[in-house]
């Protein structure tokens, strides 16, 4: 079985229908998964679309100490 490709945050913003600005602040404020790889961040969509399953993209949804 291939290994799920890395997306870009570009991508990963289309898959979701939302900007990148918005991926960068989900990242930071909401615990989006994300791997940074230099000073690139990449995604896989499988944990992107679980996180997003799980509520984690809820616009009422804050992390601890936010």
């Amino acid at each position: 079985m291939p290994a799920e490709p890395w997306l870009s945050a570009d991508a990963i913003a289309a898959h979701l229908g939302v900007t990148k600005e918005t991926v960068y602040a989900w990242i930071a404020d909401k615990g989006m998964p994300a791997h940074r790889v230099g000073r690139l961040w990449k995604f896989q969509a499988s944990e992107v679309d679980g996180w997003v399953r799980s509520g984690g993209a809820d616009a009422t949804r804050r992390e601890s100490g936010s």
